[in-house]
C-alpha cells in the first residue's frame, strides 16, 4: 500500500506544480481587480481591453501569416526530405541527416544568433520576411522527423502494385503514397504551426522595426507592466494550443491506428 501511495502522491505534487500556476492565471484573467492578490468579482474587462488593442492584434497577424507560411512550405520541404531519407542510402544521406535534425537539439538562442549573423552578412533587412525563414528552417525538421516515422512502417509493394498495373511516378505517388502519408504530414503540420505560434527566442533575433509577432509583444507588455491583459491573452492562447496539440495527437493516433491495420 504504502509503496502505491507513494507514486500517485509525487504524481499528484508534479501535476500540481504544473498545472496549478496554469489554473491561476485563467482564474486572474476573470478578475475584476488589476492585482491578482486580490480578487475584485468576475469580470471580462480584461478581454474587452484585449480586443480593442490594435497593437497586440497586429502582432497576431503577423504571427499568424509567419505561422501559415512556415507550415506549408516545411510540409512540403519536409516531406521531400523524409522521402529522400527513406528511400536512399549512403555517406552523403548521413550528412543530409545531420542537417535535417541539427535544429531539433541546436539551443534555440544559439540558432537565433547564427540566422542573425547570417542575415546581417547577406544584408537583408530584418523583418516577417526573416521571421518567417528562421521559422522554416526549424519546423522543416519537425515535419520532417513525423513524416519520416510514417514512412517507417510503409509498404513499398503498394508502390510496386501500382507500377505494375501502369500508374506512371506521379500518379504513384498522388493517388497512392500521398494519401498513406497524408495523416502524418498533417499532424507534422499542426507541430510545426504550434511552434511557429509559440517560439520567441529565435523570433526575438530575426525581427525587425514594426514586425513584432505575439510572443515578442508579450514580452514587451510584461516590461512595461499590463498583467490583466496579458492573462486574458495567455488564457485564448492557451484554448487554441490546447486544441492544436488534440488535433496533433487524433491524427497520429489515426497514424498508427492505419500502420497497426496494414
Amino acid at each position: 500500500m504504502r509503496r502505491g501511495l507513494f507514486p500517485r502522491t509525487v504524481t499528484a505534487l508534479c501535476l500540481a506544480f504544473f498545472y496549478l500556476p496554469i489554473l491561476v492565471l485563467v482564474i486572474n484573467s476573470l478578475n475584476g481587480s488589476r492585482y491578482g492578490g486580490r480578487w475584485g468579482g468576475l469580470s471580462l474587462k480584461w478581454y474587452r481591453l484585449l480586443f480593442s488593442d490594435e497593437r497586440i492584434w497586429l502582432s497576431a497577424r503577423n504571427t499568424l501569416i509567419v505561422a501559415l507560411i512556415a507550415t506549408v512550405v516545411s510540409m512540403v520541404l519536409g516531406t521531400a526530405a523524409a522521402l529522400a531519407l527513406h528511400r536512399h542510402r549512403g555517406r552523403l544521406q548521413d550528412a543530409h541527416y545531420a542537417l535535417v535534425f541539427t535544429p531539433l537539439v541546436v539551443p534555440d538562442i544559439l540558432m537565433g544568433m547564427s540566422l542573425l549573423l547570417f542575415f546581417v552578412t547577406i544584408a537583408a533587412p530584418l523583418g516577417i520576411v526573416t521571421i518567417t525563414l528562421a521559422h522554416i528552417t526549424f519546423c522543416v525538421s519537425y515535419v520532417a522527423m513525423v513524416v519520416l516515422a510514417r514512412l517507417q512502417d510503409f509498404d513499398d509493394a503498394l508502390i510496386e502494385a501500382a507500377h505494375d498495373l501502369g500508374a506512371g511516378h506521379w500518379t504513384t505517388f498522388r493517388r497512392v503514397v500521398l494519401p498513406l502519408l497524408m495523416p502524418g504530414i498533417a499532424a507534422g503540420g499542426l507541430l510545426a504551426f504550434t511552434l511557429s505560434v509559440d517560439d520567441f527566442v529565435i523570433s526575438f533575433f530575426v525581427a525587425g522595426p514594426g514586425s513584432s509577432t505575439l510572443p515578442i509583444q508579450v514580452y514587451s507588455m510584461i516590461r512595461h507592466g499590463n498583467p490583466p491583459v496579458i492573462n486574458a491573452l495567455s488564457t485564448l492562447l492557451l484554448i487554441l494550443t490546447v486544441a492544436v496539440v488534440w488535433s496533433c495527437e487524433k491524427l497520429m493516433g489515426r497514424n498508427y491506428a492505419d500502420s497497426s491495420r496494414t
